[in-house]
């Protein structure tokens, strides 16, 4: 069934010039542990079987082989969700084993927030081995950190010549928000220290108080697109831009202690995100990639898949209500479902990029694995509070 819906989005696609032709919303069957976790299983063991050569990436192919960059690193931190829920421990093992292969060490640019969401990797062995030496470079990276805080301009301004926008030394795009305060919130909950989450809750606020939308409740990406709109004349807020940050909520949420000053306030943004996000759902399912953008959009599961788990991680928690936001997991759950190709392989995947753009069945790339290991990590646990 699920290759069938699969083979005839595709066709449509290929006949209506990128339009699918899609009924009104429908209630969507409830996703039930029993069918989420055998679907995933696929999904991650297909994954684990293809960590080399990744000749079937379309690009940044050099990138993706990077074991403690980003795109491992949303991946991995995927898997350690799944690896807790599943409690298989040949999910645990391929975990600790990469990390071990890493010496733990994050990636080699040392303020750049995507080389620090391995980090969120480590504390998770560290949580597991009770080894400190899973979390040591980690705390000497950002006690480094603390010791000469960064003070760019959160402007992103290309380099004439190339080379990474000096604004990257801190969170100015909305990736950012997935890839490091996380890791931040986690350490000082590994070490009982509050400065990392100090400093993480400064610099996340600092980041939302520049590349939020308080009239349309999203993100944008960076500040390049402040001004930029389509060619209907609407603004240009990116689905998995806008997933790193959903994401990114929820795993700060998780960490964060209850007491926390902030709290309230990251609740209140998850909240506003979510209210808008499920006005913004197409009826197949699938956010579109450019979310005020729906029409001719096909389906693109990295984005969904954030906005998935976050939404499941809502009602689980009790901070979103059942009949408001279950029909909309259901409908993303379903839609993420008939994306996995028969052999477990995710598809329908926007490859490596900073703006909506295309996609088709057969993309593919970690970072969205990650997001759906983590949509069905969460789907299909049990709710921790109504």
């Amino acid at each position: 069934m699920r290759a069938s819906l699969i083979l005839a989005m595709a066709a449509t696609l290929l006949a209506g010039g990128g339009a699918i032709a899609a009924p009104a919303p429908a209630a969507a069957p409830p996703a039930r542990a029993a069918e989420v976790l055998p679907l995933a299983r696929q999904v991650a063991d297909w994954q684990l079987a293809h960590m080399g050569g990744f000749d079937y990436v379309g690009t940044f192919k050099d990138n993706t082989a990077k074991p403690r960059g980003w795109i491992q690193g949303a991946f991995f931190l995927g898997l350690t969700a799944f690896a807790d829920r599943t409690g298989e421990p040949r999910y645990a093992q391929a975990i600790l084993d990469h990390g071990r292969a890493q010496a733990w060490r994050l990636g080699d640019r040392p303020m750049h927030a995507d080389d620090h969401v391995i980090g969120q990797t480590w504390l998770w062995a560290d949580g597991r081995t009770r080894d400190p030496a899973t979390i040591a470079p980690l705390k000497a990276r950002f006690d480094a950190i603390l010791a000469n805080p960064p003070h760019a301009d959160l402007a992103f301004a290309d380099l004439p010549g190339g080379g990474e926008p000096a604004c990257q030394t801190r969170w100015c795009w909305s990736d950012a928000l997935f890839m490091a305060p996380a890791t931040w919130t986690g350490l000082s909950r590994a070490t009982g220290d509050p400065r990392y989450a100090a400093y993480g809750d400064r610099e996340f606020w600092a980041a939302t108080d520049y590349l939020y939308d308080p009239a349309d409740h999203l993100f944008y990406r960076d500040s390049r697109f402040f001004e930029r709109r389509d060619a209907q004349g609407r603004k240009i807020f990116w689905s998995r831009g806008n997933g790193w940050v959903y994401g990114g909520l929820v795993n700060i949420l998780k960490s964060l202690p209850a007491d926390h000053p902030s709290r309230p306030r990251y609740v209140a943004m998850f909240r506003q995100m979510s209210a808008k996000l499920v006005t913004l759902q197409k009826a197949d399912g699938y956010w579109p990639a450019s979310l005020l953008a729906p029409e001719h959009s096909p389906p693109e599961t990295s984005g969904t898949g954030f906005f998935v788990y976050g939404l499941a991680y809502g009602l689980n928690s009790g901070l979103l209500d059942n009949a408001t936001y279950r029909p909309a997991v259901d409908r993303g759950w379903a839609a993420l479902a008939a994306a996995v190709h028969p052999d477990g392989k995710l598809g329908w995947v926007q490859q490596v990029g900073y703006a909506p753009d295309q996609v088709a069945y057969a993309d593919t790339q970690l970072y969205g694995v990650g997001a759906f290991l983590l949509a069905a990590s969460e789907l299909s646990a049990p709710p921790k509070r109504r």
